[in-house]
């Protein structure tokens, strides 16, 4: 069994989720940056979480994501499953039928047994866990968004067009024109 970037990215952007919710609704942009993920690919995996009621969104300004649940009742089996990433170590896929129309492997009851103990382990282990950990490791959260906006302190300045001469001579060329 291997776990792809879909897992590892969706329980990572609900871990930043969970840290920083309080502040208020957190957008994927700032996700997206302070974990070097796709923004795209972030949008994908939060349909798919608010789709199975994981997170909620809220559009407009100062809008973003947050849990629709306490972390404390969400798992990462939850997280990993709503982001349809598959948590099997069989080779047939659960089918039982390893070796095709002559049924299962020797091996199957062994993988099988590894699914049970992954989904075991994996839905033991929750969001709260995996943020109290982050907090305890000294993790800081920043009271201010960290994404940049288009929006400058300074005001843009336009430069002026001035429809003039722009010498003694053309002054003087402007003047001797019928």
């Amino acid at each position: 069994m291997r776990l792809t970037t879909k897992g590892r990215f969706a329980v990572t952007a609900m871990i930043d989720l969970a840290l920083r919710q309080s502040n208020g609704p957190v957008t994927l942009a700032a996700i997206s940056q302070r974990q070097q993920i796709s923004l795209s690919y972030l949008e994908q995996l939060f349909g798919k979480l608010r789709r199975h009621e994981l997170v909620e969104s809220t559009r407009g300004p100062g809008g973003g994501y947050t849990l629709a649940r306490k972390a404390a009742d969400i798992t990462v089996a939850d997280i990993i499953l709503s982001v349809d990433e598959p948590i099997d170590a069989t080779q047939c896929g659960g089918k039982e039928n390893c070796l095709g129309d002559a049924g299962r492997c020797m091996t199957h009851e062994l993988w099988a047994s590894l699914n049970t103990r992954m989904v075991e382990f994996l839905d033991s282990v929750t969001l709260q866990k995996l943020v109290d950990d982050q907090l305890a490791k000294g993790i800081t959260i920043e009271d201010k968004p960290t994404v940049k906006r288009a929006i400058s302190a300074m005001p843009v300045v336009k430069p002026v067009r001035v429809n003039a001469p722009n010498s003694v001579f053309a002054l003087g060329n402007a003047f001797s024109k019928p």
